[in-house]
């Protein structure tokens, strides 16, 4: 490709014939003359417009993003394409985060308009940490659920929305930030196939987190939940409590 383009450049720029530059560049001249088919135009353009809404997304997550639409190709066309058109996530110190789309975040003014969610941790009195996944409805401030275990996964994540969404209807968007769990591949499904527009909050603003929670910024980033009983704690404990606040 490159003494193509240099036998393409040498009539150009000098007054000598297709045969001669392909003499002194070594290139044979059918491979002067023959066009060069697109390379697959649309898929470039459809790569384009999912960097744009996804901007921390790898070539991988970019090729289940078009699969989602009919574009299937192999591994190495697909990372060859992506490099070309210049889109390679520039490597970060720690935890890869994926952003959201550039759009503004929606501003709720019905119930299921806007979910918010989030999580909180602590501790037990032997060290050991527990989390709790808070989801809100933003309109009306309502607490749709605490789910609290010591691990919460991505598909976790995903099987209580659909328990919630039996229960209070489907979200026409849902907010988070950039935790793992919220840009695992588990989520990208649920989202794509419930019809779920799901919003990433800009990394290193915990304020949209507060905004979203009613929370003070004085808190710590980390959001530690008060439990007055750690030393007999337990996961069960915790969820009976939980669910005696909320009842």
């Amino acid at each position: 490709m490159q003494r193509r383009d240099a036998v393409l450049r040498a009539m150009r720029d000098h007054p000598i014939s297709q045969r001669h530059a392909c003499v002194l560049i070594g290139v044979d001249p059918k491979t002067v003359r023959r066009k060069r088919p697109p390379d697959n135009p649309e898929i470039r353009e459809e790569m384009h417009k999912i960097a744009e809404q996804r901007r921390r997304f790898g070539y991988r997550r970019v090729g289940i993003m078009l699969e989602r639409k009919g574009m299937v190709m192999n591994e190495k066309k697909l990372y060859r394409i992506y490099r070309e058109e210049g889109l390679s996530v520039r490597r970060r110190r720690g935890r890869k985060r994926a952003r959201g789309s550039r759009t503004p975040m929606p501003v709720p003014l019905l119930p299921n308009q806007r979910w918010s969610l989030d999580f909180l941790a602590d501790t037990f009195g032997a060290c050991r940490r527990f989390r709790i996944l808070a989801v809100n409805d933003d309109c009306c401030r309502e607490n749709l659920a605490l789910i609290a275990d010591t691990s919460i996964s991505g598909a976790r994540v995903a099987r209580e929305l659909d328990a919630l969404v039996r229960i209070y209807g489907k979200p026409a968007c849902v907010v988070s930030d950039n935790g793992t769990e919220f840009t695992s591949k588990a989520i990208l499904k649920w989202a794509n196939e419930n019809g779920v527009e799901w919003h990433y909050i800009d990394p290193g603003k915990p304020q949209h987190n507060f905004d979203r929670f009613g929370l003070s910024p004085s808190i710590s980033g980390k959001r530690e939940m008060p439990c007055r009983c750690r030393q007999r704690c337990s996961a069960d404990r915790v969820r009976w409590g939980i669910e005696g606040c909320r009842a």
